[in-house]
């Protein structure tokens, strides 16, 4: 019997059940994967409908050769096992030697970077897509983005992500593990990139609010990266700014308490006492979104010499939206329609307006564009 074409690494997550739902929703045979068995059952379980999906649930050891036994043959690994910068890089390595195609839900750039120079060329070789950054934060965003680029002679892209509620248990790990790399957190500004002052909050404005929003850099966002060698884009910024203040302050806060106290300490107690931290900020499982609750806004604006064009994107249930986001490019590649290959975007990888009309298709945004 052949192998099932996707896995969901991570899968006794709150992200890797909502990827799970979306393959359900999408009817793609899935393996969940993780080190626990019974916790993942357990998550599986959780699953609306999950009892019509194809899928089987297998435990792995997270090394290298365990990875790659369990990699091979599949077609695309949804990778959504974070601190990504402490447990990406084993992943993306095992993908490569597997020769299947890499999605995950990260945001740490540093990991991004140093994954993509150590291991992109093996996926370009292989003809396969490594595309971090699959998921809510970034993959609107970028849609966004692109669609503002579609606007002759715009060059300069300012965006702001602007979630409700708070993240995840993951994402908080990983906020916090962008801390230890936050010398590399940059923007562009005349095509050179320009380092973000550490802990540092910024008053923002945003879409259908009347006041401005504190948002941070949250490690430099997507979009630099992605742009830094786009010909048409000179001066590129994104933030993030989650609507709760209180959680952008100690986000602040805890950022300054890290360069004065935490930076200084040995890798090893750095990484523990920021685990430490991220506990007591999100302790446990959240609950299930609620569109009521649960909203999102990405606005890009796009200026160039003589021109000007904007974007925002209205969403609902933003880590359901990272499911679909991640099901539908697993969708796109298993069925051919692949762009590029090596180090990209989802955007990039199977086309913007397709993910979009994805997204959309289950009713969870609407695009404004002016």
């Amino acid at each position: 019997m052949s192998k099932k074409p996707v896995i969901v690494y991570g899968a006794s997550g709150y992200t890797g059940r909502l990827v799970a739902e979306a393959l359900r929703n999408y009817q793609i045979p899935f393996i969940a994967a993780g080190r626990n068995k019974a916790r993942v059952e357990e998550a599986m379980g959780l699953v609306p409908g999950i009892e019509t999906a194809d899928y089987e649930v297998v435990e792995v050891n997270h090394d290298l050769d365990s990875l790659v036994e369990l990699f091979s043959g599949a077609q695309v690994v949804c990778n959504t096992v974070g601190p990504f910068l402490y447990f990406g890089p084993l992943v993306v390595e095992a993908c490569a030697k597997a020769r299947v195609h890499y999605l995950d839900t990260t945001g740490e750039n540093t990991f991004i970077e140093d994954t993509a120079k150590d291991f992109g060329d093996e996926f370009e070789a292989a003809g396969k897509v490594y595309a971090p950054c699959t998921a809510y934060m970034y993959t609107p965003l970028e849609i966004a983005a692109l669609i503002v680029l579609e606007t002759p002679g715009i060059d300069t892209l300012e965006a702001i992500c602007s979630p409700t509620g708070t993240p995840t248990f993951g994402s908080t790990q990983s906020i916090f593990s962008m801390f230890q790399t936050a010398e590399r957190a940059f923007y562009l500004e005349n095509n050179q990139r320009v380092i973000w002052p550490a802990a540092k909050g910024y008053e923002t404005p945003v879409p259908d609010r009347p006041q401005a929003l504190l948002a941070h850099p949250w490690g430099g966002g997507a979009l630099p990266l992605y742009f830094e060698h786009d010909p048409r884009v000179i001066n590129c910024r994104q933030l993030t700014a989650f609507t709760n203040r209180e959680l952008m302050e100690q986000v602040t806060a805890m950022q300054q308490m890290y360069e004065a106290e935490i930076k200084p300490l040995p890798e090893a107690e750095q990484q523990k006492k920021l685990a430490e931290i991220g506990e007591s900020m999100q302790p446990g499982m959240p609950p299930r979104e609620n569109a009521l609750i649960h909203r999102n806004i990405d606005a890009v604006y796009g200026r160039g010499s003589t021109h000007t064009a904007a974007c925002v994107i209205r969403s609902v249930n933003p880590y359901q939206m990272t499911g679909i986001i991640q099901a539908a490019t697993a969708n796109y590649l298993m069925g051919g329609r692949q762009l590029t290959a090596g180090f990209t975007s989802a955007c990039q990888a199977v086309g913007y307006r397709e993910l979009l009309g994805q997204i959309q298709n289950f009713g969870l945004c609407q695009v404004e564009t002016n």
